[in-house]
């Protein structure tokens, strides 16, 4: 079987690898398509995954959009080529390419969309009528139908689960860092995606007063999407891209506006404080549960009040033992979300042509006679 796999995202990549790895010794190909945005086509390159760019995006909004038509001519003309029998990836470009091939489209989301502003809500309606399954967390707050299907993990244990990711602490020596010394990372979010019109986190002034707020109690590093007050480029993070986890998983605490990142360090056992404007009675419903549920991150909607909250926790001198308890309860509970999403691949793309098989049978019987 060949499948064609979107990871448009650094996250995304990192999800299908070990499921990737898991095809290839069953026997399967596959081909991987990225963008070159953000930090997918180097943490690509770091981990020296074969992979085919087939965008890269305007800086703009608008010009994103403007460029979706060519990126679904370009990656249908090179799964076409690869002669792909199913194709995958979090929505979109999976959807709209399976309808010009004529395979099946399976979808892995945990955003919810009616947790979204408007312009994430419409690209969803648009290309859900193309997907075949939707593979979502257990806890997913929204019905998506009879293509939906639940299971009981989340997307960032496909590569940090125990049993495909082991911290190294050599990335120690890469951040100049003693073991058992203190540091804290701060990720920030560029804000630029077309899903995010209306969504903050930090401004730059409440950037500075959360270094300074920390700076004195701790190593600060940052790592950030988009421009970076010059004051603020001494903390940048001198890890690669692909040592993100490494450096996380020995952090004291992470701060940030992002999305992924603040589950990654949840799951890490890392003590994480998440602050943008999704937060609310309407969030998604893994930060729900990573908070109510297990005691694995703070969510909180007004920065200053984050700012605070990181103060009182880098005191905490049990903070991180505590953590690391809380983390070994929620992997209990978890399925394991590579060894069920590649049998969901293989199983369900049969599954697709036996039907399309079948199909095709009784057409040609209703013309026999």
């Amino acid at each position: 079987m060949k499948i064609g796999i979107f990871a448009i995202t650094p996250a995304q990549i990192h999800f299908y690898k070990n499921i990737v790895n898991g095809l290839r010794e069953a026997g399967h190909e596959t081909f991987l398509l990225i963008r070159d945005y953000g930090e997918s086509l180097q943490l690509a390159e770091e981990l020296g995954i074969e992979h085919y760019v087939f965008s890269d995006p305007p800086d703009s909004k608008l010009g994103k959009v403007a460029n979706f038509p060519l990126e679904i001519l370009r990656s249908t003309s090179y799964l076409r080529s690869k002669g792909v029998d199913v194709v995958t990836g979090f929505g979109i470009y999976e959807a709209y390419t399976s309808a010009v091939l004529r395979c099946p489209a399976i979808t892995f989301t945990d955003s919810e969309y009616n947790c979204n502003r408007l312009s994430f809500l419409v690209q969803f309606w648009l290309s859900e009528k193309f997907m075949d399954h939707i593979v979502t967390p257990e806890k997913y707050s929204q019905d998506l139908g009879e293509k939906q299907v639940r299971v009981n993990s989340y997307k960032e244990l496909a590569y940090l689960h125990p049993n495909y990711y082991q911290p190294d602490p050599r990335v120690l020596d890469e951040l100049g860092v003693e073991p058992g010394e203190p540091y804290v990372i701060l990720r920030f979010n560029a804000f630029d995606a077309v899903h995010d019109v209306g969504i903050s986190g930090f401004d730059d002034k409440q950037r500075e007063l959360l270094v300074d707020a920390l700076k004195d109690h701790a190593r600060v590093f940052i790592s950030a999407e988009g421009k970076l007050n010059d004051s603020l480029k001494e903390y940048l993070i001198p890890t690669k891209k692909c040592r993100i986890h490494d450096a996380l998983a020995f952090a004291t605490l992470l701060v940030t506006d992002t999305q992924t990142m603040a589950t990654e360090s949840a799951l890490l056992g890392t003590p994480t404080i998440r602050v943008n404007s999704f937060v609310g009675s309407n969030d998604m419903s893994n930060f729900v549960e990573l908070e109510q549920d297990y005691g694995l991150l703070y969510n909180f909607k007004n920065p200053l009040e984050a700012i605070e909250q990181a103060e009182k926790l880098i005191s905490d001198p049990s903070l991180k033992n505590d953590w690391q308890k809380k983390r070994d309860v929620l992997l209990s509970d978890k399925d394991d979300i590579v060894e069920y999403f590649t049998h969901f691949l293989i199983e369900n793309t049969f599954t697709q042509y036996s039907r399309q098989q079948a199909m095709v049978v009784h057409s040609l019987g209703i013309l026999k006679k």
